[in-house]
């Protein structure tokens, strides 16, 4: 199917998409948001199982064109800016929105996102910023969390949440404090927690037990499914 790249804006700063499209002249989009190394060989490859769907696949990028980490080093300095600014992350998942909408047969009606660890707190800040009419996100193993600067209006986006209810990055606290901030904001959300499950579970490169990182093939394909099934809801 093969993989075309292409470059965009947040402001000055210069973005790189890896895009899978399927084998039909207009489709919805989903964008997929990486992990904290960066966008790399994982989320191409989502990329492309998306467009086996028939959908329009998106990579996209929130470190800039070219800024990529170590997929199993230490990539807190990557993310720590965003972590303190995440107004300006969901701006910058907006700015992958609007190019997604522009791109040749982009059905830009429909578009969803889905994002894995640091790219699943950042679809969800996306939503809590408004969403800008997208009709669906997914969090999986992401950071839950929510900021104050975010906070207020009603989330309109549909959420869908896939979490190891190992995960040593959300604990059950942050669960039900991530629960009840969506319901609060009259959120259509869902929430799939996976027993004896750690954080990063659809990553089969995952291999930090002592740290609470481990694949699980069953998490993995559960997770999947649960995607594919949601985005055929939002898309309908």
């Amino acid at each position: 199917m093969g993989l075309e790249y292409n470059d965009y804006y947040d402001g000055q700063t210069v973005l790189r998409a890896a895009i899978a499209r399927p084998l039909r002249e207009k489709a919805p989009v989903v964008l997929i948001a990486h992990q904290w190394a960066g966008r790399g060989a994982m989320e191409h490859a989502v990329a492309e199982r998306i467009a086996e769907l028939g959908y329009i696949g998106v990579a996209i990028d929130l470190f800039g064109k070219d800024v990529v980490g170590s997929p199993e080093g230490d990539n807190t300095h990557l993310i720590e800016p965003w972590l303190k600014d995440r107004a300006g992350l969901a701006q910058r998942v907006l700015a992958a929105v609007k190019f997604a909408r522009s791109l040749s047969g982009a059905d830009a009606d429909k578009l969803a996102a889905v994002g894995y660890c640091f790219g699943g707190m950042a679809v969800l800040d996306l939503a809590r910023l408004g969403g800008e009419d997208v009709r669906g996100v997914v969090s999986l193993h992401g950071l839950l969390g929510g900021d104050a600067k975010l906070d207020g209006c009603e989330v309109k986006t549909r959420i869908s949440v896939h979490h190891g209810w190992d995960d040593p990055l959300a604990s059950p606290e942050q669960v039900l404090a991530f629960t009840q901030e969506m319901t609060r904001r009259k959120a259509d959300w869902q929430l799939h927690a996976y027993g004896h499950v750690g954080h990063a579970f659809t990553n089969p490169k995952a291999n930090k037990p002592e740290r609470g990182l481990l694949y699980n093939s069953s998490a993995d394909r559960r997770s999947w499914q649960g995607i594919v099934g949601f985005l055929h809801e939002v898309f309908e």
